[in-house]
Formats: structure tokens, C-alpha cells, sequence
């Protein structure tokens, strides 16, 4: 498995949050358990508040897992996976 730091941004006119019938599918597809059968282990996530972006952190086997994952965030605005590292792994390879 490798680490992944996912951003997601959407607009105020395109938020899903307030929808109730996306809102509550987004928010079990971001849980642990929604994550789990697309190959997906969320380790932490968060929302800015006010600014219409969300942060995954993840692991999957690799980028492309987690692009397809995150496909129903797509719809509504952009999604980057970025592949990262833990800090014990920078500090090992003494580089980021």
C-alpha cells in the first residue's frame, strides 16, 4: 500500500453539503467502511471550513485506485491525488 494525500474543491454553487440526498452518500463514501471495497484505507480527513475543500488522507495500492475512488467528487469539482509520505519516511531518506 502506498500514502496519498487527496484534495477535493468544489464551489459554494456546487457544494454538496447541503444536498440531501448526495450529502449523506459523500459522507459513508468518505467513512472507513465506504472506503474499504474500492481497495481504500482512510487514515484522517477534514473539510475547511468555509472553503469548500476537503483533505483525504489515505493508503491504496496506488494512485489510480484512489483516483477512481474519489470519481463521485469529481462530478461536482476537481480532485488531486498526491502521492506522499509519512514524516518517519522523509526523515529516513533524509529528503522530502
Amino acid at each position: 500500500m502506498a500514502l496519498f494525500i487527496v484534495k477535493h474543491q468544489h464551489s459554494a454553487e456546487t457544494c454538496p453539503a447541503g444536498d440531501p440526498q448526495i450529502a449523506p452518500m459523500l459522507a459513508q463514501h468518505v467513512s472507513k467502511a465506504g472506503a474499504q471495497p474500492f481497495g481504500v484505507e482512510i487514515h484522517g480527513e477534514g473539510v475547511v471550513d468555509g472553503g469548500h475543500t476537503l483533505y483525504l488522507i489515505v493508503d491504496a495500492p496506488d494512485q489510480q485506485t484512489v483516483s477512481e475512488y474519489m470519481t463521485p467528487f469529481g462530478q461536482m469539482g476537481s480532485v488531486e491525488v498526491l502521492p506522499a509520505s509519512s514524516c518517519e519516511q522523509v526523515v529516513a531518506r533524509a529528503a522530502c
